[in-house]
């Protein structure tokens, strides 16, 4: 087996100093009651800390946009008593000595008015469209695009005034910022629309409006995918080029660290060029940030696959392609999701030399191991 010292040296950014590269990857678990987290969320964060993850990355919240969660059990942040629970999941994860950042995550269109904590509001798209084609709302407003943008940055606000680490923007997977990003549902033809790099700007004045609230020193990580929940074979960026294209507006806004979500990490990005590099590869070599790698990590299964054809089992080999990914410097840290789920202790059965004691993932396990 490879070695897996690389994933545990440390990793400093502006005044951010982590143990290790082992990210604990947002998971949506809808257990946070009236949008509440409580003292089973602190005590899930927890468990993670103690089991020797760098950081942590909350399951996504909700941003002070009411039309942000089709969900009453996922999480906000923003409001009295929710702020009070994540002051407690803060100071869980603290009192084990781990790091912690909120993800911000407004569905868009994914969210029907009707649903969710607050049923009266609106949905918010770029065009009303739900996938190319099919219209179920109207566009968003200047007002309404200058509202969403806000309430990014008063959360953001309150994440760094609480002493979160940092915090992740939730740019990826077919949600309000993807929506943007994607031609097939940003069919705008104002500053936000048509180009690649128009579509990049709704993202761009959120980047802004966040760091104009919380400052130099504060990380912000955006997460990003060229998968859609609608399309998983859809592509943002085709080449290396328009990547590029992509990312520097995003970067020149004041990204530290990009997310590169896929569903299986040992995939190249770009094969056509001859390159075996991931998504997170390009992206670094592209931008010159750091980057996160994501997508069945330690599992033979990507998450879809899973429910089809279970248990997913822990994989040594997987974990040897990582190592080596890694070592040539491909990526910076490395997000770990459904193993960590039924497998609290990932990080240290690893470092020990013990992942052969990792438990299989089942897709079942989102529901039993809390």
């Amino acid at each position: 087996m490879v070695s897996t010292d690389l994933l545990f040296e440390p990793f400093r950014l502006k005044g951010l100093t982590l143990p290790n590269r082992i990210v604990m990857a947002p998971m949506t678990r809808s257990r946070s009651a009236g949008q509440v987290p409580d003292g089973d969320v602190a005590a899930y964060y927890r468990r993670r800390a103690e089991g020797g993850v760098g950081l942590i990355l909350t399951e996504g919240t909700s941003p002070e946009h009411l039309s942000a969660s089709n969900d009453a059990n996922v999480p906000a942040f923003f409001g009295e008593e929710s702020l009070k629970g994540w002051a407690n999941v803060l100071k869980d994860v603290k009192a084990a000595g781990g790091h912690i950042m909120p993800q911000l995550w407004h569905q868009g269109i994914v969210r029907h008015k009707g649903s969710g904590p607050y049923p009266d509001q609106p949905s918010m798209s770029p065009s009303g469209l739900s996938r190319p084609g099919k219209k179920v709302s109207e566009p968003m407003t200047a007002k309404d695009i200058d509202d969403v943008v806000s309430g990014f940055a008063i959360s953001a606000g309150y994440a760094k005034d609480m002493g979160f680490d940092g915090v992740e923007i939730h740019g990826a997977h077919g949600y309000i910022i993807d929506q943007f990003f994607w031609d097939g549902t940003n069919a705008r033809d104002d500053a936000f629309g048509g180009s690649l790099e128009k579509r990049t700007q709704f993202a761009a004045e959120i980047v802004r409006a966040v760091r104009a609230r919380v400052g130099e020193a504060f990380p912000i990580l955006l997460r990003f995918s060229q998968w859609k929940q609608q399309d998983y074979t859809a592509r943002l960026a085709h080449t290396p080029q328009e990547l590029e294209r992509f990312l520097k507006p995003l970067a020149d806004a004041g990204v530290d660290i990009f997310h590169c979500s896929t569903r299986r990490f040992w995939e190249p990005e770009f094969p056509e060029t001859g390159s075996d590099m991931n998504l997170a590869g390009w992206t670094k070599k592209i931008s010159g940030r750091p980057t996160v790698t994501v997508g069945s990590v330690s599992l033979d299964l990507d998450f879809i696959t899973s429910f089809a054809q279970q248990p997913t089992k822990t994989e040594a080999a997987n974990i040897d392609r990582l190592m080596e990914m890694m070592a040539r410097g491909d990526f910076d840290l490395v997000a770990v999701g459904r193993a960590l789920i039924v497998n609290p202790d990932w990080a240290n059965k690893v470092r020990e030399g013990l992942s052969h004691e990792l438990k299989p993932y089942t897709p079942e396990s989102l529901g039993i191991y809390f």
